[in-house]
């Protein structure tokens, strides 16, 4: 079989040719995980890497060219760390595992040390690990933890809301900020706020359930309710954003595309000491009325020129959601209709 010339708590790969590697992976329960079903990620990874893998035992070998046999052996190698974070490995972390390693492969040697670049695409919270899924993800993940003011423009289910409300979790849960501030524009979309039963709460609560649906995700049900009772996470509308100065805090605006210029300049003016602000939204979804004019892209224009304000534009590539609501996009912007 070969003598071990690679080792980590992983895996060890075997003395073998110059167009193969045998990887033997020292735990089968994850070696099972990282498979699939019926072995579907090792047969994904063939198609996407020009590589034959076969399976026997504990035992990987992967046929092809000297630099993709290493990228692959190095995305096992991920897989299987991963494998204690994840109960299921999906498609979706065979392709972005095998993304990032292969545009970060610059050279045709087996590397298993760890890299502390691997933090910059994923970011844990107490319910769950959440990953970077694309190239652009990766990016916006970086800059989230990184910088004061950020701005994400593109089309939905791009991560564009979900990925800085898991670094806001992060943050508060490990007390590098004392609050996370959850607000969107009460805009009608197609329906009249007047006409909804309740009081002002009642009313408005409608338009903020996909930002409680993320934290519920992120923290469970109950820690949340816990939090937002206790004042340390507040959602609320845009307007409830005026006078105040928000300090040890990260802030998302969501939905920015139905604020206008004048509202995202007083958000962003609320910025105080040890405090991020998110300004996402989506050009095609604008709800406002028609005497209105949506503030989202001529802002980031403004303000492109300011090197400490970040801005992360996404696109149908990008779209984590099924895979038919990408082509959905597409075929709309090819139309050039709104979706």
């Amino acid at each position: 079989m070969g003598k071990p010339v690679l080792s980590n708590n992983f895996l060890q790969i075997l003395d073998s040719g110059n167009d193969t590697v045998n990887i033997q992976v020292k735990n089968n329960h994850s070696l099972t995980k990282i498979s699939g079903t019926h072995d579907e990620n090792f047969i994904l990874l063939e198609k996407i890497s020009n590589t034959k893998i076969s399976l026997r035992g504990n035992l990987i070998t992967i046929k092809g060219k000297k630099k993709d046999t290493n990228i692959i052996t190095s995305v096992v190698n991920k897989l299987l760390k991963k494998s204690l974070e994840k109960n299921h490995i999906d498609d979706e972390d065979v392709k972005s595992l095998y993304s990032f390693t292969s545009k970060d492969s610059q050279n045709d040697t087996i590397d298993l040390e760890e890299k502390n670049s691997d933090s910059n695409y994923f970011i844990k919270t107490p319910k769950k690990t959440v990953y970077a899924r694309t190239e652009k993800q990766k990016t916006y993940l970086e800059i989230l933890k990184n910088n004061n003011i950020i701005y994400a423009i593109g089309p939905a289910g791009t991560g564009k809301t979900f990925l800085p409300v898991a670094v806001a979790v992060h943050k508060l849960i490990s007390g590098e900020v004392n609050k996370i501030i959850l607000s969107r524009p009460a805009v009608e979309a197609g329906e009249n706020l007047g006409f909804l039963p309740g009081d002002l709460k009642e009313k408005i609560d409608p338009y903020l359930i996909p930002l409680y649906d993320s934290l519920s995700e992120l923290l469970g049900h109950d820690k949340m309710n816990k939090k937002i009772e206790d004042g340390s996470i507040e959602i609320a509308p845009l307007a409830f954003m005026r006078g105040r100065t928000l300090k040890d805090s990260y802030v998302i605006l969501d939905e920015a595309q139905n604020a206008t210029e004048t509202q995202i300049k007083m958000f962003l003016t609320r910025l105080g000491k040890n405090t991020t602000m998110v300004v996402n939204g989506d050009p095609t979804q604008i709800d406002l009325p028609n005497s209105k004019i949506s503030g989202l892209m001529n802002s980031a224009n403004v303000l492109s020129n300011i090197d400490e304000i970040k801005i992360v534009k996404f696109d149908a590539l990008d779209v984590q959601r099924h895979p038919l609501v990408s082509k959905i996009i597409e075929a709309y912007k090819k139309n050039s209709l709104d979706v």
